[in-house]
């Protein structure tokens, strides 16, 4: 196995030489610059707390068309049932904490350590990072947190406390994205959770091709506004 050294140079190596796995380099840093960069090019770091940064491209890529996203008749029913309430940027640094905190409680591994929630958090306030937040009265049932560049949300995590919790949140941040006129949302990784919403495998030049169409600019788009509604 073969993977690039990174350097003090903001430079990514060309997606399409990473690994079978993703792999594409290992080292740097995660100041907001790289990590935008990244992105840019589709690249995420995902790394075990204590290991040096790797950074990957995962092909095929699994991402959700907004047009295609979808939620069953059942689902629709479940969240008519227990109402919610939503709110955007109002508890990121909560939001990814809970991301990290849910899995370690399953027994699960987690990639989010202090030093990614430190990085996505000053993103955060840079204006690119945003989180959903999914409450049922003063409890933070569910959520999940991402990155936006221009007219793509690219998926990071999601939490759930509450059932359906990181549902509505999904669905909530779907119909925002949408009056946006967001195109797509970048999942990363295949999950049979997020093909019951629509979400598709499509390949690393399609992505990447996705990524040129609707990234014209890199600019933050700023704080969500602090509105809320109820589910």
């Amino acid at each position: 196995m073969s993977f690039f050294q990174l350097t003090d140079e903001l430079i990514f190596p060309p997606p399409f030489l990473a690994d079978d796995n993703g792999l594409l380099a290992i080292g740097g840093d995660l100041e907001p610059a790289r990590i935008l960069a990244a992105y840019r090019s589709g690249i995420f770091p995902w790394f075990s707390p204590g290991d040096p940064i790797l950074w990957w491209f995962t092909d095929p890529r699994l991402v959700i068309f907004l047009k295609d996203f979808r939620v069953s008749r059942r689902l629709a029913r479940e969240f008519r049932k227990t109402p919610f309430t939503v709110t955007f940027d109002q508890a990121f640094d909560r939001v990814i904490t809970s991301c990290s905190q849910v899995r370690v409680e399953k027994g699960e591994g987690t990639w989010i350590s202090r030093q990614m929630c430190d990085a996505y958090c000053r993103l955060h306030e840079l204006g690119y990072a945003h989180s959903v937040e999914c409450w049922q009265g003063e409890i933070l049932a569910g959520g999940l947190y991402g990155i936006v560049l221009d007219r793509i949300f690219f998926g990071e995590s999601m939490f759930t406390r509450v059932s359906n919790g990181s549902k509505v949140a999904l669905a909530a941040l779907v119909s925002r994205l949408k009056t946006a006129d967001f195109q797509l949302i970048d999942c990363q990784m295949t999950t049979q959770h997020l093909l019951k919403f629509g979400a598709q495998e499509i390949s690393g030049t399609e992505f990447l091709a996705q990524l040129d169409l609707f990234i014209k600019t890199t600019a933050p788009d700023g704080k969500w506004y602090n509105d809320s509604f109820c589910k």
